[in-house]
């Protein structure tokens, strides 16, 4: 009788500690994400690797200018187009799986994303910046990762948004043909400003303004 070659590839055993970072995020962080048994990300629209959110600083010396590092999220996930909601650091298996949290959560705060994570392929480590007491850090197994629908819940629940507040916040950005994005400052004020006026305001005054608002900075991140 034949052996099932499938059955074989899932019996041989994978020496972790002797795979690369960028081996941990393919084999095991993308597929528990995004992968058939994964938590559900879409990959094509609300995950991004390698997500660069700076050009990195400008450095003069003499007469030679050249920029610095740029700064960039091994993963960038979004709950829906412009609502970036999760930071994951990827380190290689060598790593503690909460060695990237530091990072994740410094890239986070740049952001304005409510949660940071870290992995290295065995399990993720969470931090909720939304938490005010209870549990703020938790691991989480790998197979285990929230779906977009868990995480937006949690991030809703800490802000108190009513289900007409969440229609106001999850509003479609203007769109004028270009195919062009708001730089992360740009997004950050935007969607400060769509909550703040889910809380806080509402009315059509308010609704018309921040289109003004979406528009003239979504001109200047052109």
């Amino acid at each position: 009788m034949r052996e099932n070659p499938r059955s074989r590839t899932h019996d041989l055993h994978v020496n972790k500690k002797a795979l690369s970072e960028t081996d941990i995020r393919s084999k095991f962080i993308t597929p528990a994400l995004c992968g058939p048994e994964g938590a559900g990300w879409d990959l094509m629209t609300q995950v991004r690797e390698e997500a660069y959110f700076t050009k990195g600083r400008v450095i003069v010396r003499g007469k030679t200018v050249q920029r610095g590092e740029a700064k960039k999220a091994d993963y960038l996930l979004y709950y829906k187009p412009n609502l970036p909601i999760a930071v994951i650091e990827a380190k290689d298996n060598r790593h503690a799986v909460g060695d990237g949290i530091q990072q994740a959560l410094e890239y986070a705060e740049i952001l304005d994303v409510p949660f940071a994570d870290s992995c290295n392929g065995d399990a993720f480590l969470e931090h909720d910046r939304t938490a005010a007491s209870g549990t703020v850090t938790r691991e989480i197994l790998l197979d285990q990762f929230p779906s977009p629908a868990q995480l937006w819940s949690r991030f809703c629940a800490a802000k108190g948004l009513t289900s007409t507040q969440v229609a106001v916040t999850t509003q479609d950005y203007y769109d004028d043909g270009s195919r062009k994005s708001p730089r992360y400052y740009h997004l950050i004020a935007i969607n400060r400003t769509v909550e703040a006026i889910a809380l806080f305001g509402g009315k059509p005054a308010y609704l018309a303004a921040l289109r003004d608002l979406e528009t003239a900075l979504y001109q200047e991140a052109a």
